[in-house]
């Protein structure tokens, strides 16, 4: 009886060829991701990180007005202030301490939220932190939340949600008494430089204002008018700018709020009838002036945001808006 052969499936070679480019490419980027690491470690151990000329690296950075400006910001929990290093802190000590790498990555971005991954390693000693987190397309306001739409808006928000994990990360493969040391330095370099100047309380003044936060409001919390502040006092009011600034805390937990839960009342403008709303249309109108100007560094968004307070009420997504200018031209 004749053995019946088996026919050959068609269908079978073309299949593997057509995997074997798509695993190729597969293979290669896994290569040369290993390659990297590799090579990122051998440099890092060839030339060791000297632990003192860092630390003058980081203390010398701290010297900068700056930087120092920045470095450290202050919120309320349990009915103290507790106060810590800014993700900007965090970077600049990084980046003195040597060997590292940090950064933020977008894993994945579907069904209405991001899948975020925050990470920071030390090459020379291999030690690495990472984080993985949800961002929901979601801003939230005192008014309810709503749903982003905008690239822009996911981006802003990703990288805002991404900022606060990297910090940790940061300061978890640092030394401890290397970041105590770094904001002792830059709370001491705040001191020397505070500027107490008429001109300099107006720029704080118009800052906060972008906050919903009044000139009386910051007088009553000092206890003294602007004109006699103290060096220590501009010390306190910038850390409390820098909570605000990066989302840390409101300004209703540390300033005096109106009985409506706003963070702040409205500046008397001489005239008793409620400020108009600005329209879709009108804010078009307006972006054609202040974005190019913004972007350009020619006015701050703070700015913009003070003055244009004054003559008509804003929406938060179109607060958002303004500041988003100044983040994406710098």
């Amino acid at each position: 009886m004749e053995q019946q052969e088996k026919g050959s499936n068609p269908f079978g070679v073309a299949t593997q060829s057509a995997k074997q480019p798509g695993n190729a490419v597969a293979q290669s980027d896994q290569q040369r991701s290993i390659a990297e690491v590799q090579a990122a470690m051998m440099i890092a151990r060839m030339n060791p990180r000297d632990p003192i000329a860092a630390m003058d690296r980081i203390l010398n950075a701290c010297t900068r007005p700056t930087l120092a400006d920045a470095a450290v910001y202050t919120y309320s929990k349990g009915g103290s202030d507790v106060s810590g290093p800014s993700i900007r802190l965090a970077e600049a000590m990084a980046q003195a301490w040597g060997n590292m790498q940090f950064g933020i990555r977008e894993l994945d971005q579907s069904g209405g939220e991001s899948t975020v991954q925050t990470y920071a390693w030390d090459v020379e000693t291999n030690t690495r932190r990472e984080v993985t987190f949800q961002v929901p397309h979601v801003r939230y306001t005192k008014k309810g939340s709503y749903k982003l739409e905008d690239p822009r808006d996911v981006y802003e928000l990703v990288a805002n949600q991404g900022s606060r994990r990297l910090r940790a990360c940061i300061l978890a493969i640092l030394p401890g008494d290397v970041t105590e040391a770094a904001v002792a330095q830059c709370e001491a370099t705040m001191k020397i430089k505070a500027d107490t100047s008429p001109e300099a309380m107006q720029k704080m003044v118009v800052a906060y204002e972008a906050f919903g936060v009044t000139k009386d409001q910051i007088e009553k919390r000092i206890q003294r008018r602007l004109d006699a502040i103290q060096p220590a006092q501009v010390v306190s009011l910038k850390k409390i700018y820098a909570s605000l600034r990066d989302g840390m805390s409101a300004a209703a937990d540390w300033f005096e709020v109106a009985e409506g839960g706003e963070a702040a009342p409205k500046q008397s403008t001489g005239n008793k009838d409620e400020l108009p709303v600005c329209t879709p249309e009108q804010f078009a109108d307006l972006s054609k002036e202040w974005e190019p100007l913004v972007r350009s560094g020619k006015k701050k968004a703070k700015a913009i945001i003070a003055t244009a307070k004054t003559t008509m009420t804003f929406t938060d997504e179109q607060l958002f808006q303004i500041d988003a200018w100044e983040k994406e031209g710098s």
